[in-house]
């Protein structure tokens, strides 16, 4: 099989100072494309501020053969947002690929958790990809080509404890990639998100120190490379990656009860394991598809 290259692609990678970010960064560029290494430069959580990291990605890139261009304005604002995609057009001239990794950890069990502690994680994590995107779309669009990757999580597919902040950003993503992949479809741009399982300095506190090697970050990039390939047709899914295996996430509906009359308390209580079977599984692209089976009742 041919190797997969990004020749004459543009690329902004955010969050892309360490990583996973820096290796998507690191793997785009050594296929060809042209790369707009973007961080803030902070540490984790966010405080602080350095062109460093970001400008270390662009000299490795540069040493061995690719181009790039570091970037460290904020995601998590207009103007920062809008200034990371002026980058791409006025290094590059143009913008084709955007892959929204930028991130920050404040963990907190809820009820200790501050409401500035849950914003701004949903700030960097949630606003920043709308921003990003955002001010990408309009060049997308004229181009009539796109490809975006969002990072969401195992812990907002399925909640975590000590992450009511994070796990709201990243479920949040996945509604926001699959509308990205509705109303980006005439335009030939393609939305999925990645549940990335990998050794970093945001998780090395939740995994095991003996699973560092087996869960490195060259684990989950081939799947980001793969998904902003022109060749990929898929959008609007979300599949989890890490240690050398990836699997797709559905989003699924069970089959449900219903009845003629009005529903009762008591109704819900008596078919409660109808209700909660899991068996058969349907899974719906859009919201009118999933109205079908309470359309088909309410008609029949």
């Amino acid at each position: 099989m041919s190797e997969l290259r990004y020749d004459g692609r543009v690329a902004v990678v955010t969050g892309a100072g360490h990583g996973l970010g820096r290796q998507h960064a690191l793997e785009l560029a050594a296929r060809g494309a042209k790369v707009v290494v973007n961080d803030l430069g902070g540490d984790r959580s966010g405080v602080g501020a350095s062109a460093g990291p970001a400008q270390e990605v662009v000299d490795e890139i540069k040493k061995n053969g690719g181009e790039a261009v570091a970037n460290p304005d904020n995601v998590a604002t207009p103007e920062g947002a809008q200034a990371i995609v002026q980058t791409a057009l006025d290094e590059f001239g143009k913008l084709d690929i955007v892959v929204n990794n930028a991130g920050i950890l404040r963990d907190k069990s809820f009820k200790n958790m501050s409401v500035e502690e849950f914003d701004s994680v949903i700030a960097v994590h949630l606003r920043g990809s709308f921003l990003v995107s955002s001010a990408a779309w309009p060049h997308l669009r004229e181009n009539a080509y796109g490809r975006i990757v969002n990072t969401s999580s195992p812990a907002g597919l399925f909640g975590n404890f000590g992450q009511a902040n994070y796990a709201t950003a990243k479920m949040g993503l996945v509604g926001f990639t699959k509308t990205l992949a509705h109303e980006g479809a005439k335009y030939n741009i393609k939305a999925n998100a990645i549940a990335p399982v990998a050794w970093t300095r945001m998780t090395e506190d939740l995994l095991p120190a003996d699973f560092a090697d087996k869960l490195g970050v060259d684990q989950v990039t081939p799947l980001v490379a793969f998904l902003v390939h022109e060749s990929n047709e898929d959008s609007g899914e979300v599949y989890t990656v890490g240690g050398g295996r990836i699997a797709k996430i559905f989003v699924a509906e069970g089959p449900g009860y219903g009845q003629k009359e009005t529903l009762s308390v008591e109704a819900v209580r008596d078919n409660w394991a109808a209700i909660n079977a899991a068996e058969p599984l349907a899974v719906f692209k859009n919201p009118m598809e999933q109205m079908g089976p309470l359309i088909q009742q309410l008609t029949s």
